[in-house]
């Protein structure tokens, strides 16, 4: 009865068997801050919390990113009932912008040798703001991190300068700056720092024990991983194209299909991808416009003007498709050249074939049957008949053909057809 009554318990509460195994839950943040990653990070601070971990380590690289993903993150770092870390590392990287008011709000904001953290002064997408407009931006950033830096006890005054003067410390300045708590090498050097270490979170202070930690890395999920490889300005460039490009050739040849599937689903990724992107509609205006330009010089003899302007519109299309002063937001100019120089040079050799094919003479129908060659099947004197092309035809001819001679057909008149001797 009592072994019973034992796996009866072990089954229904296994987690406190194991209420005293130590676990630290690592994840990753390499690239821009995108609602892709503010999900992932949303995820895991849910799922750490489940599981009773000791520690959320979130080791960071980014160059920053948008400012609503940002403070979605900030929100829920804040609200986490697990201590969470931000490590800037490995050496080289950076927590800029976005990614440096992210370190500030974690429970303990550590940095690698040879990176740096800063540079958080606010970037409008699009059009350039007004004075007023940007002096209330960067107001409410600097109200924003200035909050974010007393609350976790962090120097207050760098923090704004961060925003306002756009400053970025390397790990010895800024841990001598008092807006990290360490610096470390890497994870194990980073964890046995912490170990016995006091935060304070709401007013209570809580002791990391972390010696023995069963370390555990979760990645990115299938989903997330695509998401966030389509929120690259490059890859969401590329799969409008590829959309257009699809949609055209659906729309030229009904009927096959694959072409249509392709292209919708490309521009269905696409217009996800540009809720992460300062996108500039009239960018996409200019793309479409230029894709018409070379449809039309297909249908119409321009001697090649609109695929000028067709070649035009798309490079100052791609051009101003995105628009900010972050290389990271913007299409490289070198994906930009080759999609123009092959979608250019697809479009050319498509217009040469249309126009060759228009030379040459018809080989179907009526009009083709001029220059064909036949037999005679009877003897034609003025009249007569011919067998051409596998039919029987009703012929004349100015001078004399025996039958079984050769034939050639050199006008076509009604039902009839004039014909010379071949």
């Amino acid at each position: 009865m009592r072994l019973i009554l034992l796996i009866f318990l072990v089954m229904t509460f296994p987690p406190a068997l194991s209420a005293g195994v130590s676990q630290v839950s690592v994840v990753k943040v390499n690239g821009p801050i995108n609602p892709v990653t503010s999900d992932y990070l949303r995820r895991n601070l849910n799922e750490s919390a489940i599981r009773g971990d000791r520690l959320l380590l979130v080791e960071m690289d980014t160059p920053g990113g948008l400012d609503s993903a940002m403070r979605e993150t900030v929100k829920d770092i804040l609200a986490s009932p697990v201590p969470v870390a931000v490590f800037v590392a490995p050496s080289g990287a950076r927590a800029a912008s976005a990614g440096a008011v992210i370190a500030l709000a974690a429970d303990i904001c550590a940095m690698a040798p040879g990176t740096n953290i800063g540079a958080a002064h606010p970037v409008s997408i699009g059009e350039k703001p007004d004075q007023v407009m940007e002096a209330k931006l960067v107001n409410d950033a600097e109200a924003y991190v200035e909050g974010i830096a007393l609350k976790r006890g962090r120097n207050a005054d760098n923090a704004k300068k961060m925003v306002r003067e756009s400053i970025s410390l390397s790990a010895d300045k800024a841990l001598a700056g008092n807006v990290i708590d360490l610096i470390a090498s890497d994870r194990q050097e980073l964890l046995k720092k912490l170990e016995g270490r006091q935060i304070k979170r709401d007013g209570k202070e809580t002791l990391l024990r972390l010696i023995g930690a069963e370390v555990r890395e979760h990645e990115m999920g299938g989903r997330e991983r695509i998401l966030n490889v389509i929120s690259n300005p490059n890859v969401a460039y590329m799969l409008m194209m590829i959309g257009f490009m699809g949609l055209f050739f659906e729309l030229s040849n009904p009927g096959v299909i694959l072409p249509g599937v392709i292209g919708g689903i490309s521009l269905i990724l696409a217009f996800f991808a540009f809720q992460t992107l300062p996108v500039n509609y009239a960018g996409v205006l200019l793309i479409l416009l230029a894709i018409v330009l070379f449809i039309a010089e297909i249908k119409i003899v321009s001697h090649g003007m609109l695929t000028v302007g067709g070649v035009i519109a798309m490079l100052l299309g791609s051009l101003l498709l995105f628009q900010s002063p972050e290389s990271y937001l913007r299409v490289s100019t070198g994906v930009i050249l080759v999609t123009v120089l092959m979608t250019t040079l697809f479009f050319v050799i498509a217009v040469a074939k249309v126009v060759s094919a228009h030379r040459n003479r018809p080989v179907t129908g009526r009009e083709g049957l001029v220059g064909e060659e036949g037999i005679a099947d009877t003897e034609i004197m003025a009249e007569g008949k011919v067998f051409v092309r596998g039919e029987y035809w009703n012929a004349e001819s100015s001078e004399r053909i025996m039958k079984g001679e050769k034939v050639v057909v050199t006008a076509l008149e009604g039902m009839r057809v004039k014909v010379r001797k071949g």
